[in-house]
């Protein structure tokens, strides 16, 4: 037995059949790939932070030192004092640094006079 169908029933059908369903408003759902290239993000960023991240390490007192006083004269600078301590072994400018640091200092000017603390081994 066949049946007789019209097309205005068949497209009535069909457009009944296709009504898309409204999307849910609920919480957002990952896909398994999704998982995984949010869970590589997550340790590729930790990586980065665990490779090139700063380390910070407290640090005690350094070892003491032996120190003269000298008092600054007339035309001496701090980077006089400082290439002697160098000996061509070492930069000069990083014993200007370690100088102005031993000494409380906020610039490498010295005024006649000024207490200066030296390390031993100054010639």
């Amino acid at each position: 037995m066949s049946a007789v169908v019209s097309m205005d029933e068949w497209r009535t059908a069909r457009r009944q059949a296709s009504v898309p369903m409204p999307a849910s408003e609920g919480p957002l759902r990952l896909t398994l790939r999704g998982r995984v290239v949010l869970t590589a993000l997550v340790l590729g960023l930790m990586a980065l932070v665990v490779l090139w991240g700063g380390k910070a390490f407290a640090s005690g007192p350094g070892e003491p030192r032996e120190v003269t006083v000298h008092a600054v004269q007339a035309g001496e600078t701090l980077w006089q004092h400082a290439a002697a301590l160098a000996g061509g072994d070492r930069d000069v400018r990083d014993v200007v640094d370690e100088l102005m640091a031993l000494n409380g200092l906020s610039s490498a000017s010295l005024e006649v006079g000024q207490q200066l603390l030296l390390p031993v081994g100054e010639g």
